[in-house]
C-alpha cells in the first residue's frame, strides 16, 4: 500500500520504510514520538502487518499541536510555527487506523515532558522522533535512553530545517553526551545504535 504523508517528504518517507524494515530483525517494538495525524504510524503498522511481526507499535503525541517555542527555536525562518498548529485528536489518529483495517497502535496523550521511562516499551528497535522543537526532541531523546536495543535505530525529523533549529541542538547535545554519530538523509538525522 502507498501511504501519502503531508510532513514527511516522499524520499524520507520512503528511507524512514527502509530503516525500519531493517530493524524488523532488531529487539524492541517501534515508537514514534509526534505522530500528528498518523501518516508515518499507518506505514509502520502497514509494514508490521505485511511481515506478521509480533512487535508492537507505539504512538506519543500531546494531541493538542505545538508547545511554546524556547530560545533556542527561534528562526527568522520558522516564524509560522506557532503553539497550537499541528493540532489533531487522538480520536482521529485512532479512526484512521479502524478505516485502514491496521492494528490500532498504543497511543499515549501527554506531553512528552510527562512521560517517564515506565511509559516506554522495554526496548526500542526503531524510532521516528518528530517533535518539532527543541524541548520535544531532547524529552523524546531522554525517553528513549537506555531503550534503544543494540542496531536499533532513532531517525529525528527537521534535524537540518533552518525553520527549526531547536531540532539539531537537542540532537547534537544528546548524541554528545551518549558519544554516537549522527547520519543526515533529506532533513533527518538517522543514529544507529551499534
Amino acid at each position: 500500500m502507498v501511504w501519502r504523508n503531508d510532513q514527511v517528504s516522499e524520499l524520507e518517507t520512503g528511507k524512514l520504510l527502509s530503516l525500519a524494515e531493517r530493524c524488523l530483525g532488531v529487539e524492541g517494538d517501534f515508537v514514534e514520538l509526534g505522530c500528528y495525524k498518523g501518516d508515518t504510524s499507518l506505514m509502520l503498522a502497514d509494514l508490521l502487518a505485511r511481515e506478521h511481526s509480533n512487535k508492537k507499535l507505539w504512538l506519543y503525541d500531546s494531541f493538542e499541536g505545538l508547545p511554546e517555542k524556547t530560545e533556542e527555536d527561534t528562526s527568522a525562518a520558522g516564524q509560522e510555527f506557532k503553539k497550537g498548529e499541528l493540532y489533531v485528536t487522538k480520536r482521529e489518529v485512532k479512526a484512521r487506523f479502524l478505516r485502514a483495517n491496521l492494528t490500532v497502535p498504543i497511543i499515549k496523550k501527554a506531553w512528552f515532558s510527562e512521560l517517564s521511562s515506565s511509559d516506554m516499551p522495554t526496548k526500542v528497535a526503531f524510532a521516528f522522533v518528530d517533535g518539532d522543537l527543541y524541548e520535544s526532541i531532547r524529552d523524546s531523546l531522554r525517553l528513549l535512553e537506555g531503550k534503544i536495543a543494540k542496531y536499533g535505530v532513532v531517525a529525528v525529523h527537521d534535524y537540518s530545517n533552518p525553520a527549526l533549529p531547536g531540532v539539531a541542538k537537542a540532537v547534537d547535545e544528546w548524541t554528545s553526551r551518549m558519544g554516537v554519530g549522527v547520519t543526515l538523509y533529506q532533513s533527518m538525522a538517522i543514529i544507529k545504535m551499534n
